[in-house]
């Protein structure tokens, strides 16, 4: 079974699950999404949306793909990007972080460590740009059988401590909770961290340069 993760574009942005293709909950502010979904074109304003993050501050979501199909993604952003984001009554998110929106692996895959290694991505190229931290709202009574409930965006409490996530701020609803990317980061195994080191401690040159053969006329 092979898995990779790759970085969300207009183009892979087609391969998130139709209803959230569709979802404009976290890109616009309340208003604004419920007047897009009654009269206009979620997904066109889902799209703009991605289209002006990508532009202006990069990468904002990772998606996992499990034998050639869509098995997961996650988005994140700035909150300053994400209008939602000041109607939690956990708002504000810290200064040093980004706002991790939403998190979905599809059921047929879940349990397999996807979630995990969605979040590890996001961690990895957030620590890129000097980022500190994680955080995002979840729910509290996201196992409540109503899919039509506030905040379905909103991906559940237990997924995020289950994948490091730490509760900052409480609510019997929506606690704000974060995951500081240094703890993301360590997740490795021995294995894959030693290999990293050992290949980041070689220079270009030296991986490519062919090891000198012995000379069996040296004495």
């Amino acid at each position: 079974m092979s898995r990779r993760l790759v970085n969300l574009t207009l183009d892979t942005l087609e391969d998130l699950p139709r209803p959230c293709r569709q979802c404009v909950y976290w890109e616009l502010d309340p208003v604004s999404a419920e007047r897009a979904c009654a009269t206009g074109d979620p997904g066109l304003e889902k799209e703009a949306w991605v289209s002006q993050t990508l532009l202006e501050w990069g990468s904002c979501g990772k998606l996992a793909y499990v034998d050639g199909m869509p098995a997961g993604f996650v988005m994140y952003a700035p909150p300053a990007y994400v209008p939602r984001s000041m109607a939690f009554p956990t708002s504000p998110v810290s200064a040093d972080a980004a706002l991790l929106t939403t998190a979905k692996v599809v059921p047929a895959f879940a349990g397999g460590g996807l979630g995990r290694m969605l979040v590890q991505g996001v961690a990895r190229d957030l620590t890129k740009r000097g980022i500190k931290a994680i955080e995002a709202f979840g729910d509290a009574k996201a196992d409540e059988a109503d899919e039509e409930r506030e905040g379905a965006c909103v991906a559940p409490v237990d997924f995020f401590l289950s994948v490091g996530f730490k509760t900052v701020r409480p609510h019997f609803r929506y606690p704000r909770l974060r995951l500081e990317l240094r703890t993301a980061l360590s997740w490795k195994s021995d294995v894959e961290y030693a290999l990293e080191k050992l290949l980041g401690s070689m220079s270009p040159e030296k991986l490519l340069r062919p090891m000198p053969a012995t000379s069996s006329l040296e004495n």
